[in-house]
């Protein structure tokens, strides 16, 4: 193993740290290939203005270098002035402890902006000692908080590994639950079908017939995608954002990045109706996942959300043998389509005892809440035949 240097580095912008040296750690042979913590993911997110310190998320990567001077391990990190887009709901804790006196924000989050996907987070290279970098990747979060005044440091959506790590250093532990479709070793989606209720193999197939009626559905990926498209889908995702009264994350600049450095990891599922597209859901492919991301449309069609979101994704994922589809926070509704429910994480470290007591009793409280509610929809909503993959 290699000797590690004593001091964390914090950089203003992932660009500092090099493509090169970022992924080297994120792309461990230990972890499957995620986008969102690649090099190009982050830096696109900069790039084009959407993570940064103007929008709320100042990027303050850490990282942790040997004796030699390389970059042996790096954390994703973010001071942040508010709670937006992150999947993390702590706004009732801001809320109370702002009432009783306190400062909420700036608060620190290791995380990959605007995405409840699970990935590695303490990011460390081969051939170094995982739990020593690691610890000190911690250290420089807890430090870095004491020195800008945050009230704390929370690492989002980590590898359950490194969320039981985390709790063993004392760091409060979340659970969450999202809803996941696993390959049970499916060979097309007729397979997937056969696994299921005869009533909802039949509840599947006539939303797939009403969804497609009249309209032309295409997978892009790689060379088959054009800014055409791009200008089409962001039309779409604007849309979903002012039905929600909610502002987007993300602009035109960051798709036009995403196509020109990421088309091979872009799954984009476009509907079409005599040649004009009216809706589309943007999906990332990772080394054994599929994960579904933003989704929208022009025209109101019953179960076409459900078609391009949550079936093409599992036909796509069936073709290509990954192992799972991730397609995001939230609805239980994807509970009778396959997606059963599934344990997310989050580790939190705040400064202040006055807070940290009251949400450490909070959490314990979820935690045994979540996993009560997991179980009971998995047992009672399950669609498939006898249990799921």
């Amino acid at each position: 193993m290699t000797a590690l240097k004593a001091e964390v580095e914090v950089h203003g912008r992932i660009a500092d740290i090099g493509r090169e040296a970022w992924d080297r750690c994120a792309t461990n042979p230990h972890n499957a290939y995620n986008p969102f913590v690649s090099f190009d993911f982050l830096d696109i997110l900069e790039e084009s203005g959407c993570a940064v310190e103007r929008t709320g998320w100042a990027p303050r990567h850490l990282s942790v270098r040997d004796e030699s001077g390389c970059v042996a391990a790096v954390a994703p990190l973010y001071a942040k002035s508010h709670s937006q887009g992150e999947y993390i709901f702590d706004h009732g804790w801001a809320e109370a402890y702002e009432r009783a006196g306190g400062r909420y924000y700036p608060k620190l989050v290791s995380a990959s902006p605007f995405s409840p996907v699970t990935g590695p987070r303490l990011m460390t290279r081969e051939q170094t000692d995982a739990d020593e970098a690691r610890a000190m990747l911690l250290q420089g979060g807890t430090e870095l908080c004491r020195r800008i005044g945050a009230s704390g440091f929370a690492v989002n959506f980590p590898l359950e590994s490194e969320w039981r790590f985390m709790g063993e250093r004392g760091m409060l532990q979340r659970q969450s639950q999202q809803y996941h479709w696993l390959n049970g070793g499916y060979g097309t989606f007729d397979d997937f079908l056969a696994a299921l209720s005869s009533a909802r193999r039949k509840t599947i197939r006539r939303e797939r017939r009403d969804a497609q009626a009249g309209l032309e559905i295409r997978k892009l990926t790689g060379t088959d995608l054009s800014e055409d498209h791009w200008d089409a889908f962001f039309a779409f995702y604007m849309d979903t954002g002012s039905r929600k009264w909610g502002r987007p994350y993300l602009n035109r600049r960051f798709f036009s990045l995403l196509g020109e450095r990421m088309a091979d990891k872009v799954l984009l599922v476009m509907a079409a109706r005599q040649g004009r597209w009216i809706a589309g859901a943007l999906n990332f492919i990772g080394g054994d996942c599929l994960y579904g991301r933003n989704w929208g449309c022009l025209e109101d069609v019953p179960f076409l959300h459900f078609e391009l979101c949550y079936y093409q994704a599992i036909d796509f994922a069936i073709a290509r043998g990954l192992a799972r589809v991730e397609a995001g926070a939230q609805g239980q509704h994807k509970v009778s389509r396959g997606y059963l429910p599934t344990a997310v994480y989050s580790a939190h470290f705040i400064a202040d005892p006055a807070l940290r007591g009251p949400v450490a009793r909070f959490l314990e409280a979820e935690r045994r809440s979540v996993q009560g509610e997991m179980d009971w929809v998995a047992e009672e909503f399950s669609p498939f035949r006898q249990s799921g993959p």
